[in-house]
C-alpha cells in the first residue's frame, strides 16, 4: 500500500497529466441514487470510476459505457481501509485528476439500539463515516493541488432530528452533514466546492437492507431515486452549499426540523420508524373504512 507521501506525489503528477474529459468518482453506484448520479455525470461528458461492494457494480459498469464515456468499476467494501485504498490506486492509475466525486455509499440498520447488532452498527460507521472521511481526504489532497473539483456528499433530512430505531444511522448523516459544511468553508477561498445532499425517503433497497420494511417509514410511498439525483448534481453543478432533495414534504420536514425542539422531532420520527408501525398505519385505516361503512 502506498504511504500518504507517496499518495501526495501521485497526485501531483496527476493535476499535470492532460485529459481528454473530466473524470468523476461515484461510490455506491450500483444501484439506487448511486447509479442515477452515475448516469447523470455520463450524460454530461464525464468519465467514470464508480465503486461497489456488490459484483451488480459490473453490470452497472456496462449499461453507463452504453452512454458514452469511459468506465472503470471497483468492487470494493469501502467499510475497510482496503477498499478505500483499492478504490483510490484505482483512480490513480487513470493518470487523470478527479474533476468531482459523489461520496455517496452508505448503509441503515433500523431496530432498538438495545437489540441490533453491534458488528452491524460498527460496520455502519466505518462505512458511512471513517470510509467517507478517508476518501474525502485524498479526493481534497488532489483537488487541492490541481486548483479545483466538486465534492458531494450524501447526507440525509435525518441528519436534522434525532432518529429514534435508526439511532446510529442517524447520527453519521448528522455527521456527514457537519462534515460537509465545514470542509465548504475550509475551502471557501479556493475553486472546490462540496455540497451535502439530503434525500428522504428514497425508492432503493435501503429500507430492505435496513431491516425497516414493516416500518411507516417503509411502507409509505418514496422519492424517485433519478429525481434525488437529479436534484444532487444540479446543486453540485451550481456549487449549492447543499439541497433537500425529493418531494416539497421533504423540504418543509427539514425546514420544521431546525425551528422545533429535539424532543417534539424525536417523537416525530419515531412514529416513522418503530417497528411494526406500518401495520398500526394499516389497522387504522381499516378501522376507519369499517366506520365509513
Amino acid at each position: 500500500m502506498p504511504t500518504g507521501e507517496q499518495i501526495d506525489v501521485q497526485d501531483r503528477e496527476v493535476c499535470m497529466e492532460n485529459s481528454t474529459g473530466q473524470l468523476a468518482v461515484v461510490t455506491g453506484a450500483s444501484s439506487g441514487i448511486g447509479f442515477e448520479l452515475a448516469k447523470l455525470f455520463a450524460e454530461h461528458g464525464y468519465d467514470l470510476v464508480i465503486v461497489a461492494e456488490d459484483s451488480r457494480i459490473n453490470s452497472a459498469a456496462e449499461t453507463l459505457r452504453s452512454l458514452g464515456p469511459i468506465v472503470e468499476s471497483v468492487q470494493a467494501d469501502l467499510a475497510t481501509r482496503e477498499g478505500v485504498e483499492r478504490l483510490w490506486q484505482r483512480v490513480q492509475r487513470t493518470g487523470r485528476p478527479v474533476d468531482a466525486i459523489a461520496i455517496n455509499a452508505g448503509v441503515g440498520v433500523g431496530g432498538p439500539f438495545v437489540d441490533n447488532d453491534l458488528e452491524d452498527e460498527i460496520n455502519l460507521i466505518n462505512l458511512n463515516v471513517t470510509g467517507a472521511v478517508h476518501l474525502a481526504k485524498h479526493a481534497v489532497r488532489q483537488m487541492s493541488e490541481c486548483g479545483e473539483g466538486r465534492i458531494l456528499i450524501t447526507s440525509s433530512i435525518a441528519a436534522e432530528m434525532p432518529a429514534p430505531f435508526e439511532a446510529v444511522y442517524g447520527a453519521s448523516k448528522a455527521f456527514l452533514l457537519s462534515f460537509a459544511e465545514a470542509l465548504r468553508n475550509e475551502l471557501k477561498d479556493t475553486r472546490i466546492t462540496v455540497t451535502a445532499l439530503q434525500p428522504g425517503p428514497t425508492d432503493t433497497n435501503f429500507f430492505a437492507r435496513a431491516g425497516m420494511l414493516d416500518t411507516k417509514v417503509g411502507a409509505d410511498k418514496k422519492d424517485d431515486p433519478a429525481d434525488v439525483a437529479r436534484d444532487g448534481f444540479e446543486a453540485l453543478m451550481a456549487g449549492k452549499d447543499h439541497v433537500v432533495a425529493g418531494s416539497f414534504k421533504n423540504k418543509v420536514q427539514s425546514t420544521m426540523a431546525q425551528v422545533t425542539p429535539d424532543k417534539v422531532t424525536a417523537e416525530m420520527h419515531r412514529k416513522l420508524s418503530e417497528p411494526g408501525s406500518a401495520s398500526k398505519v394499516r389497522d387504522r385505516g381499516r378501522e376507519a373504512n369499517a366506520e365509513n361503512r
